[in-house]
């Protein structure tokens, strides 16, 4: 792997540490321009998005199943983008990924 993919790749899976990361992320990205990171800060920027949306309605149940299982859900789709980072593959999360891509399109976009 060479310098300028190594790059790219910090830049995407610090992008599914936290929120933060993936503002961080972006930063560290910013001169580079690196298309495999664009698209790791588009799919776990629109995770974090989804998770943080979902979570305040199910905030309002008060079933331990139905909140349980949404966490699940969230985790599986974020070990699976974080893998994909890690492995230099751009496949998106299932379900979400390519609707995050369409949604989140100006996050890396050539001006």
């Amino acid at each position: 792997m060479n310098k300028e993919n190594n790059k790219g790749k910090t830049a995407a899976t610090v992008a599914y540490l936290t929120i933060f990361g993936t503002i961080i992320a972006f930063f560290m990205n910013f001169d580079d321009r690196d298309k495999f990171a664009y698209f790791h800060i588009r799919q776990a920027l629109g995770l974090f998005a989804t998770f943080f949306l979902i979570s305040f309605f199910i905030g309002y149940f008060d079933s331990l199943m139905i909140s349980g299982a949404f966490y699940v859900f969230f985790i599986i789709l974020w070990f699976y983008g974080f893998m994909s980072a890690l492995n230099n593959s751009t496949t998106p999360v299932p379900l979400l990924g390519e609707y995050y891509q369409k949604l989140f399109k100006m996050v890396g976009e050539d001006q």
